[in-house]
Parts: C-alpha cells; structure tokens; sequence
C-alpha cells in the first residue's frame, strides 16, 4: 500500500518511522511519502492561508496550493487514490472503514490547519477521485495530523502480514462480526500473582471451552459498563443464551424484536 500525506507540519508525521508503521515501511509492506504544503506556495512567506470570505475568527487554507499539491502527487502514481480528510465535520471513523481502507493499494491524506480548507478543494477532487472526509471523534483538536497518525495505524495494523499473529486484530473490539461487536475483556500474564492480585483461576485450567466463555463474559460485562450503545445494537442473532442470562443479570431486558435495552432502575455496576 502507498499512503502520501501532505502537511504544513511535516515533522508531526515522524511516528510513522517506529512501531509497526514503520516496520511494515522497512520490508516494503508500506510505502509513506510525506509532503510539505508549503512547497507549492510561491510568495516569499509561503502563505497557505488567508481570511474567510464573509468575516469570522480564524484563517481558512487557500486553493491554489492543495490544488498544486494533490495535482502533483497524483501525477505521481498510477490509478486513483482515496483521498482521506480528516475533519470534525465528517464521518465517524470505525473499524468497518478501517477495514474498507485497508483494501485501498493508494491512500492520500489531506490534513487542514486553522478552520479548514477552502471547500471548493472538495468539491474539485470529488469529481476526480473517491473522497472521505473522516472523523476521529465528537472533539476539535488543532490540526488534521493526529487524526493521520490514528487512521494510518489502525489501517496498516490489517495489511497481510504486518502483525506477528495474522490473527489477532480478528478479535479486535469493533472488528466486523467479532463477539457482536462487544469490547475486548481484559488480558493478563506472566507472573500469575503481582502485588497480591492473582490471575481469574479460569485462565490456568486449561479448558479452551470454559476460557472462551469467561472471556465472552467479561467483554459483555465491559460492554454494558463503558458502552452501552453496543449492547443497544448488538444482532440479537449473535446472542446466545448465556449471553443474554448475563445481560439480564446486568440490569438489561429483551424486547420482543431479540434486542436488549436498559431495565427501568438498572444500576450500573
């Protein structure tokens, strides 16, 4: 896969040199190509933005730059890109979409500064190119760069062979079809007691079928505890009926359509 990025803050996209980003750079798995904005601005301050039209706090990035900078990385490659934007104003990024990206051989990323890109980029390289204005959460941080580091992690994370164990990000919270969308339980190891707390005795017996259960549990458990919207939305068909034993035991009721919702005075443990 090629990822190229194009920033005003080169430098912010340093971390994907380490880690699994940057392993998966060394053998070839991924190729990032890092672009300074500032080298398609001609004027001797290399200006990249400018007041809003209609007045407003703030500075909005300029067109003729990002024009120059997608126009010339484009010309670069062969085939179309997905251009991601990381804005708050778009759509929330999940692991579905993690997932759909992973599938893309080209992604571009287009991280603004300020309040944002002039609007008539998007509307120019949605006639040319697939387009995602993507969202990392209901929060507004100060430029797109931390947004690029998190996609670009979570979507390399699921390239062929870039984790040691090809399976370990199938059982992800939040992975399509894992555990009906619960959040992972928690995990524990060597040694088996620290500071006087020992691992759940379960985990030493060796019974596969009794260790898959107590993990189910503990991630139904988790689930209700920090989100229950999931439970909310959980396939009734993925339920089985010791589920939906604990989902009860956990102040939930079933309704009649197989779905679960809170019971009137649940208290959450």
């Amino acid at each position: 896969m090629r990822i190229d990025v194009v920033t005003i803050f080169p430098e912010y996209l340093e971390p994907l040199s380490v880690s699994l980003v940057g392993k998966a750079r060394q053998r070839g798995q991924l190729d990032v190509r890092v672009h300074d904005l500032r080298e398609w601005a001609h004027d001797r301050h290399n200006t990249v933005d400018d007041t809003p039209y209609g007045g407003g706090p703030g500075m909005v990035m300029k067109p003729e730059p990002w024009g120059e900078a997608l126009d010339s990385v484009l010309a670069s490659g062969d085939g179309k890109p997905v251009l991601v934007v990381p804005t708050p104003s778009g759509i929330p990024f999940t692991q579905e979409l993690a997932v759909e990206l992973s599938e893309q051989p080209w992604l571009v990323f287009a991280p603004a500064r300020y309040e944002g890109i002039d609007r008539r980029v998007m509307e120019e390289y949605e006639e040319r190119l697939d387009v995602r204005e993507v969202s990392i959460g209901d929060y507004v941080l100060a430029g797109g760069e931390a947004p690029v580091l998190v996609i670009v992690e979570a979507v390399a994370r699921l390239l062929p062979g870039v984790l040691g164990n090809a399976q370990s990000h199938q059982d992800d919270s939040f992975a399509p079809g894992a555990m009906s969308n619960l959040l992972e339980g928690p995990v524990y190891t060597k040694p088996p007691q620290w500071r006087g707390r020992e691992i759940p005795e379960v985990l030493l017996s060796g019974h596969h079928g009794k260790v898959a259960r107590w993990r189910r549990d503990e991630a139904l458990r988790r689930t209700s505890q920090n989100r229950p919207d999931l439970v909310e939305r959980c396939d009734p068909e993925a339920l089985d009926k010791y589920d939906r034993r604990l989902l009860g035991e956990l102040g939930w009721e079933e309704g009649a359509d197989g779905r679960f919702g809170r019971s009137a005075g649940a208290v959450e443990e």
